[in-house]
């Protein structure tokens, strides 16, 4: 598996598992019904900033992720990140090459912490992930997500020193 840069060249491939699971509803805080277009430019961010693809020997997108501050001005020092590995390659060792490398990205760009705002509590698999990775939770906001089949479900807010 490499993971680079990801261009607006990569979207047509990214697209497809992006929409199928920002349009469940399970994981992501964002609008279930957002757009190719909107959703390309929330995913693929400009420099500083960097989104980056995991892609195999035959060059298949496996995963994309999205790293950036997560705050400005006084607390630009802290990194965040976000994670999806297309459903026909899960369990593979995408997601967690894609954290492993985020991490290693804001340490390199001076970052003191990463943050993860919206940790979906039942989105099992990315906790344990991201615990196993050495991020703690901070704290969880009840009820901060409409589950479509849990109903309202909490989120983490996780974090861990670079």
């Amino acid at each position: 598996m490499l993971i680079r840069e990801a261009t607006a060249r990569d979207w047509p491939a990214i697209w497809p598992f992006f929409h199928e699971i920002v349009a469940a509803g399970e994981t992501f805080t964002y609008p279930p019904d957002l757009g190719r277009e909107q959703g390309r430019d929330w995913w693929l961010l400009a420099p500083t900033n960097r989104t980056v693809v995991a892609v195999d020997e035959a060059g298949t997108v496996l995963g994309t992720a999205k790293m950036n501050n997560n705050h400005m001005g006084n607390g630009a020092h802290i990194a965040s990140a976000s994670y999806m590995v297309d459903p026909a390659h899960s369990g593979r060792g995408v997601g967690r090459a894609l954290c492993q490398y985020s991490l290693d990205w804001a340490r390199a760009a001076g970052f003191r912490r990463m943050q993860f705002n919206a940790v979906v509590e039942t989105n099992a698999h990315a906790v344990r992930l991201y615990r196993s990775l050495g991020f703690e939770v901070l704290g969880t906001l009840p009820e901060g997500f409409r589950h479509p089949t849990e109903g309202y479900v909490g989120l983490h807010i996780m974090h861990r020193a670079l």
